[in-house]
């Protein structure tokens, strides 16, 4: 059937699979499922037998995940232990679905922290927060204002996200799942206990402040988790809406007016 098919059209059907999260083969020969009979066979029973032995893979039962993830959070002494602690927390099913937990980026002693939404595509695949096109612009705009993630070039500042895991089809955090990854936010801003916080975007504002509506909040500063906070556009924001740029730059200069003070 796709036999005419050509490698542009190929490749672009290639690329929307994978924006919509299909991004594993599995199989390694396609089937025509038209073909298969009304009623398939049993299966033999020694695969009946095995899938019998084998140890199904959900998570265990709890009474209140969101507890859990306080008490995990809470018991993990530095960066590593909470990093250990949400590879090791069963209860987010984004987990099932992404390549990589996307911990941090940066230098952990910063002054500055940045709190973004949910890793994309390619954070996913690097393990690491802001590195697709939102991430080139969030650098392009640290070193406009003489900072950067690398602390050789410049003031240095750390950077992690509400959510460790990929969301499927980068949709939206559901409110279930940034209630059990908050916990675990709010340790990791205690133990990197920065001097302020950037937060990037809705979903960030709304779990460390309560509130929604980034176009309204930005550049206003408030206080989280008992610091100075600033909200800020996304950068992938921007790259949608370019004209918000010049309230980005403003911001900046808001958080070089507030570190120089």
């Amino acid at each position: 059937m796709l036999d005419d098919l050509d490698p542009l059209t190929a490749r672009a059907m290639l690329e929307w699979q994978l924006e919509m999260g299909c991004d594993e083969a599995i199989g390694e020969m396609p089937l025509n499922r038209y073909a298969l009979p009304e009623r398939m066979p049993p299966a033999a029973s020694a695969a009946a037998a095995s899938d019998a032995t084998a140890a199904p893979r959900v998570a265990p039962a709890a009474s209140d995940p969101v507890a859990e993830a306080e008490r995990m959070a809470a018991e993990a002494g530095d960066l590593a232990a909470l990093q250990a602690a949400l590879a090791a927390y069963p209860w987010c099913d984004l987990r099932l679905g992404a390549r990589n937990l996307v911990f941090s980026d940066g230098d952990p002693a910063a002054r500055v922290m940045i709190v973004g939404e949910a890793p994309g595509r390619e954070e996913d695949r690097a393990g690491r927060p802001f590195v697709g096109q939102a991430g080139q612009l969030l650098d392009r705009m640290l070193a406009a204002i003489g900072m950067s993630r690398d602390s050789e070039a410049g003031d240095a500042v750390y950077i992690t996200n509400v959510l460790p895991w990929r969301p499927p089809s980068n949709r939206d955090p559901e409110p279930e799942e940034t209630a059990m990854m908050l916990p675990f936010v709010r340790r990791h801003i205690a133990l990197a206990d920065p001097e302020i916080l950037v937060l990037m975007g809705n979903h960030a504002c709304d779990a460390l402040l309560g509130r929604k509506g980034i176009t309204r909040m930005r550049g206003h500063w408030a206080e989280a988790e008992g610091r100075p906070a600033l909200p800020m556009l996304h950068p992938a924001y921007l790259l949608r809406q370019p004209a918000a740029k010049r309230d980005a730059w403003a911001d900046l200069l808001s958080l070089a007016a507030r570190l120089r003070g």
